[in-house]
């Protein structure tokens, strides 16, 4: 497959409400998107960086200069056997885990069409059917978040999570637990909490969480091994799994009984599939979860989780629970029966571009020929 022209967009699109976590409130979510034009097809990918370095290192304006300065040279006008001697070109690269993750899912979506496949059986999914939950920010009082989270179930979600902060946690829970003793509820505190906060956490143990995810430091392994042997819950980890080696690291330590796994946070398809992997052979259960992504992501989102051991419902939600107008057709739902996605069945992700409205949303866009 020869590489004959890559575009990069940079868009912003409203969200339908905004989403509060421990880190902050966003209106918008601006990522970039990716297009590689090979051979009369395009394949497609989503580098879901954000403007600032809160969950992650890296911004927009350093994966826009990573992908135009030295990803993007080094694919141009080359030929290609497969999807390996692509990502090749580039493995040098250090760190800029989401804009190399963005580029690969171009890659794959590319391959895939030109083998008339559906992404999911280009990356080894087995499942026509993906379990799917809905995340569910900080909400002003116990109450609102009570009612929000009865909307997300009558529209057929089956699994909630609610993000929760200092100050705003145990009375969070024991609010929906009160109005919703049997669903099933994990809480995330994306890093907001320390080893000082143990005894508040040991108290969410008397609330059948399915899991707590990432409660400790953003890079830290080390700490919640030391929490995850006082609680009975399980602990999830997130930000601080980039890549196989911290899977390895952190089952070694028992820091945690199951993994969240985001191809953008991981650098792409291949890492995660190999975190996926050994959780298998560990009997570890993972699931996949969100970055408020568009279609164009979500796409190769459901096509990974359509791996066998994704067995835990994941923050893959449909189009409307973040936008009024998704950029793709058509636009993902769930299947309100069972809480799950269907996986397309069409080559790549499955779905169209719909450029009217990617236009809407474009700040910028560059393109970049041989």
């Amino acid at each position: 497959m020869k590489i004959e022209n890559i575009e990069l967009r940079h868009t912003k699109m409203e969200l339908v409400s905004p989403f509060e976590t421990s880190l902050g409130v966003e209106l918008y979510e601006e990522h970039i998107m990716v297009r590689i034009d090979s051979e009369g097809l395009s394949g497609w990918g989503e580098v879901v960086v954000e403007p600032s370095p809160s969950y992650s290192s890296e911004t927009l304006t350093t994966a826009w200069h990573v992908l135009s300065d030295f990803i993007i040279p080094s694919l141009l006008g080359k030929n290609f056997p497969g999807l390996q001697s692509a990502l090749n070109q580039f493995a040098w690269i250090r760190g800029h885990r989401m804009a190399r993750a963005g580029v690969e899912a171009a890659l794959a979506d590319a391959f895939a069409k030109s083998k008339g496949i559906p992404l999911s059986q280009f990356l080894g999914g087995t499942r026509k059917r993906v379990p799917v939950g809905v995340s569910v920010g900080l909400q002003a009082s116990p109450e609102k978040l009570v009612d929000v989270i009865g909307a997300y179930l009558d529209d057929g979600y089956k699994r909630i999570k609610i993000k929760i902060a200092p100050g705003r946690d145990i009375t969070l829970v024991q609010a929906v637990r009160k109005a919703y003793p049997h669903i099933i509820l994990q809480v995330d505190a994306n890093s907001a909490f320390t080893l000082e906060d143990a005894p508040m956490l040991k108290e969410l143990d008397n609330y059948n969480l399915q899991l707590i995810e990432q409660p400790l430091g953003y890079d830290d392994i080390f700490e919640h091994s030391i929490l995850q042997k006082q609680l009975k819950t399980a602990i999830c980890l997130d930000e601080s799994i980039r890549n196989l080696s911290d899977t390895k690291v952190a089952l070694a330590l028992g820091s945690c009984k199951n993994i969240n796994i985001k191809p953008g946070r991981t650098g792409g398809y291949t890492e995660a599939i190999k975190i996926h992997d050994y959780c298998a052979s560990m009997g570890i259960p993972v699931w996949h979860g969100g970055m408020d992504e568009s279609g164009i992501a979500r796409g190769g989102n459901v096509a990974l989780a359509s791996l066998p051991n994704f067995s835990l419902h994941g923050d893959i939600s449909a189009s409307k629970r973040y936008y009024k107008k998704d950029i793709v057709i058509p636009e993902f739902s769930i299947n309100k029966e069972d809480s799950t996605m269907s996986v397309p069945d069409k080559p790549g992700i499955g779905v169209d571009i719909d450029f009217k409205e990617l236009e809407k949303v474009t700040v910028k866009k560059a393109s970049f020929s041989p």
